[in-house]
């Protein structure tokens, strides 16, 4: 659906996108995450043709966007960070006209713009001028233009920016229901944004792609050794060494638990060893209890920091 072949581009000295090469194959979500300034804005603005390269390629449907933009723009819809409104129009009118540039023959663009309006939930301010809606409600006619034509790519730059929790819940609905007949991809610097709507996720870090995966793989990928949380109640404080001297553990840290004598250990595991069974036995050998015990999971966030550091610098992964 769509190739970007080191894709670069540069503002003087500065780097905003670094040698990108990714793939977006079609009937999938796929989230571009990354901190302020990682170069998610650029990349898409980029494939969409509204900013040349300084070097490198993209295909989209086989249309290279920087030889041929015609006939590559013709596959995509793209919402921007701010949506491309305008306010003295009504949403019906606004949308016609977005159908006419669009170049949609005149005996499908009433039925099409129905269906949009019902599909992105307008309908009912439809004859509202643009400038009397609610952000959200904004927003949504920006989808629906966006939508309209049915483009094969839909492109989503920061689309819940400034929304508030019931908008957000709503777009990422939307972004979900696009997902099934459209290949959709949006930015975002929300983690929770990506993981919640997202197949797949594009990391970036300083113009760089650190990390490629479904969403799934990718916490898996990255969690790596297994970590079990152990709470016990240790009278005789005898448990950190008795966990030290067990067979696949790798490291152990301990906490204080919320009751006096209970001891929270975060126990590593070797990789490639599950040390669940064991530590089980070793607890019941001595008569320690185990008031709690599960495996720790790493949330996106974690993954998140891990590839682009602290201060935002990632590793090539």
């Amino acid at each position: 659906m769509i190739e970007i072949n080191h894709l670069v581009k540069k503002y003087g000295e500065h780097v905003a996108v670094d040698d990108l090469t990714l793939t977006v194959e079609p009937g999938k979500i796929y989230g571009f995450l990354g901190p302020n300034g990682a170069g998610k804005s650029t990349t898409m603005n980029m494939i969409t043709g509204y900013l040349g390269a300084t070097s490198g390629e993209v295909k989209i449907n086989g249309h290279d966007i920087f030889v041929d933009p015609q006939e590559a723009k013709k596959c995509v819809g793209y919402l921007p960070e701010i949506p491309p409104l305008y306010t003295e129009m009504t949403v019906r009118e606004y949308l016609d006209f977005v159908a006419e540039l669009k170049g949609l023959d005149k005996k499908v663009r009433k039925t099409q713009t129905e269906e949009i309006m019902e599909l992105t939930h307008t309908k009912e301010v439809s004859e509202r001028l643009i400038r009397n809606l609610s952000k959200g409600y904004r927003q949504r006619v920006g989808f629906a233009q966006a939508i309209m034509g049915y483009p094969d790519v839909i492109i989503l730059d920061e689309p819940t920016v400034g929304l508030d929790p019931k908008q957000i819940i709503e777009v990422r609905e939307l972004i979900k229901e696009l997902g099934k007949k459209h290949t959709v991809i949006l930015s975002s610097h929300i983690l929770t944004e990506i993981s919640a709507v997202c197949d797949h996720v594009f990391i970036l870090s300083k113009g760089k792609l650190v990390a490629s995966d479904s969403t799934e793989h990718l916490l898996e990928r990255m969690s790596g050794a297994q970590e079990i949380a152990l709470l016990v109640k240790d009278k005789e404080q005898r448990m950190e060494e008795l966990l030290k001297e067990l067979p696949g553990v790798a490291e152990v840290s301990r906490e204080p638990g919320e009751a006096a004598e209970e001891v929270l250990f975060h126990v590593t595991a070797e990789r490639g060893e599950d040390i669940r069974e064991a530590l089980f036995h070793a607890c019941a050998k001595e008569e320690i209890p185990v008031l709690e015990m599960h495996t720790e999971t790493k949330s996106l966030e974690d993954v998140f920091l891990e590839l682009t550091g602290a201060d935002g610098k990632g590793e090539q992964a």
